[in-house]
Formats: structure tokens, sequence, C-alpha cells
């Protein structure tokens, strides 16, 4: 693998913010880029290669040896990245927890909605300027389109927790009695601040585990949520593979958001 500056012409509109799992994702040589942003560095040097005929570059989420715990992984820096080298849509695979006996571990799921229950995280780039951001629905639907593969789960809502902790099992019941379907703790702000940068965007959810008020026992072990994602990680990186190959090009029109509206900084 080579390595080049931000300075060099490393460029991809397709982006993967996965496990480190994914370096070994790409067709051909890959290149790391480094890039440093207003926000500070991204979680890791982001590697740009070609996947399925599109260029992509893939962002190891916690950090290249998983130093970065999710209440502390940079989202603005990350986001802001991508876009410099020019990416409009991101594909989002994560681990998540079920809440419903329905959907048991290695089920992998595309959901379509959010729902944020984190404190004190920053997810917006606009911190003056009256700039509001339709988010009524949180996920691109082209790329949710371009996800749902056969074997896939269509839809579902995602509640993304502070952490690092797991919930409680009352948490866990609460949850569950909303309807919601899946929790996890790193798909906010990821979601949003991608809609601010006007970039598509969709999350691709393998189940590890039934959430603590779900399942008798011990509740949730992060050694077993380990585990599970590891034996479903060639699944995992097969469905991005195709869901790359069928999403078109460029962002589409309901995420360009800005549109008629000056905003307070200028978009890389």
């Amino acid at each position: 693998m080579t390595a080049m500056s931000a300075r060099e012409p490393a460029r991809a509109d397709v982006a993967v913010i996965g496990g480190s799992g994914f370096y070994s994702f790409f067709d051909e040589d890959a290149a790391d880029v480094t890039i440093d942003t207003p926000y500070g560095r991204p979680s890791a040097p982001i590697t740009v290669g070609d996947v399925e005929g599109r260029r992509v570059a893939f962002l190891p989420r916690h950090g290249a040896r998983h130093e970065f715990a999710p209440h502390t992984i940079p989202y603005r820096a990350n986001l802001w990245a991508l876009r410099t080298l020019g990416v409009r849509q991101v594909f989002a695979p994560c681990a998540a927890g079920s809440l419903t006996p329905d959907l048991g571990p290695g089920s992998m799921v595309v959901p379509d909605q959010l729902v944020d229950r984190t404190s004190g995280r920053t997810q917006t780039y606009f911190d003056g300027g009256g700039v509001h951001v339709q988010f009524a629905d949180p996920y691109c639907s082209d790329l949710r389109k371009a996800a749902a593969r056969p074997g896939t789960v269509e839809g579902g809502v995602l509640v993304v927790v502070e952490g690092p902790r797991f919930s409680t099992r009352a948490e866990s019941l609460w949850f569950a009695r909303q309807g919601w379907t899946l929790v996890n703790m790193t798909g906010h702000p990821e979601a949003v601040l991608a809609r601010e940068l006007e970039m598509c965007y969709a999350t691709i959810a393998l189940v590890t585990d039934l959430d603590a008020g779900i399942e008798a026992g011990g509740g949730v072990r992060a050694v077993d949520v380990f585990a599970e994602f590891q034996r479903n990680l060639g699944s995992l990186k097969t469905l991005v593979r195709s869901a790359i190959a069928a999403a078109p090009e460029g962002a589409c029109e309901a995420c360009r958001v800005h549109e008629g509206v000056t905003l307070p900084i200028e978009l890389p």
C-alpha cells in the first residue's frame, strides 16, 4: 500500500466508514491519504482504491487500532476529510444490537429512521448563520435501495446511545416498547454531518446480539459483540461491495439541502 499527502490528486466519489476489516476491501493497490481539517485529523489516514469500478475511500471509524471510543470519534473531521476527497456518497456499515427477537445475530438491516439518544456530541458544522438542515428522512433513499440486496432486512429504526456502556435492561425494554428496531453507539452525529455536507449517507447494520432487555441472562458483553461481528464480516463486505456497484453516481437531489441558503462557512 502506498502513501500520499492530500496535496496529491487522490479523489474518490464513494466512501465506506467501517471497521478495520475493510482494509482488505480493494480490488487493486490502494493508497493512504493523510488529511488535516479545520476540525483536526480524522480517525486514521484514508485509504483510496478501486471497488466494483468505483473510486472508493475507506475510513476506519474507530481508528486503525480501534483507539477511539464511540463518544470520542472525531466525527466532524471524518466527514469533512471525505468530502475534501470528492466523496458525495457514504455507506456506513456498523454493529448493532437487536431490539426484537425477530432479528437475531447475523441479520443485516438497512434502517430508514434514526433516534438520537446521545449527549454532549458536537453534531453540526454550523454554529451560527441560522442553518437548519432537512433531516426528516436521515438516510438517502438511493443508497438504501442500493444496499437492500437479497437477504437484507429493509427498514427499521436505529436508536443511537452515548456509550461506551451498553444499555440497562430497563432502557432496552423502553426502546423496544417505542417500536425501535436496533441500538448502536456510532450512527449519530455521523448521519447528520453527512447531510450538512450534502453527502448521501446510508447505514448497513449487522446485528451482533439481542439487547439486554430482549434476552434473559447477563446482558451484552463486548467480547461477544466483537466475535459475532468478525464471524459475519465476510458477508458484510460482500453486501457493501454489491451496494457500491448498484449505487447511482453523485449526490441525489434530496440530499442537496442548501439550495437558496447562504452558508456561514465554505464547504470543501
